[in-house]
């Protein structure tokens, strides 16, 4: 697999934000990559179903491997994500010192990336993933946009 559109890892990040999406939850889905690109975790929002605010699809797939892995360090995992992160999850990923960031749609007002606090620019981010934005950014985005104007109607 790659990082490309259609069968690569963002494509199974999408799949897990259509299946958000097809819960009542907002459509964010995630992914987390070994350095061998192994699919370590796939996760959606389940900030519903679990009610809880932290129940973001990058939270909840950093934890699994963290888990799994019983260490609450990621330095050899990349991070798939549909929407950029929030300041929540740019955080946790700088903890957790994800390697790389891979992220399809901007969030102009909640985003903390390339958006708003800039989470990793900021002079008390301890570490920087790599950071790659626009990955399918086409499909992430009407995920979206379909489902809060189908909230609206």
């Amino acid at each position: 697999m790659t990082l490309a559109t259609g069968d690569g890892y963002m494509a199974l990040a999408l799949a897990a934000a259509e299946a958000a999406g097809a819960a009542g939850e907002v459509p964010v889905g995630a992914v987390i990559v070994s350095a061998d690109g192994d699919v370590l975790a796939r996760a959606e929002n389940c900030m519903r179903a679990l009610h809880d605010p932290t129940g973001h699809a990058e939270i909840l797939a950093i934890r699994e491997v963290c888990a799994a892995r019983g260490s609450e360090r990621l330095p050899d995992c990349d991070l798939y994500v549909t929407l950029e992160p929030c300041a929540m999850c740019a955080a946790a990923i700088s903890f957790a010192r994800i390697r790389r960031l891979y992220f399809a749609a901007s969030d102009p007002k909640g985003g903390a990336v390339e958006s708003g606090t800039r989470f990793f620019n900021q002079p008390t981010c301890h570490h920087a993933p790599d950071v790659y934005s626009g990955i399918d950014e086409a499909r992430a985005a009407a995920l979206l946009r379909d489902f809060f104007a189908q909230r609206r109607t």
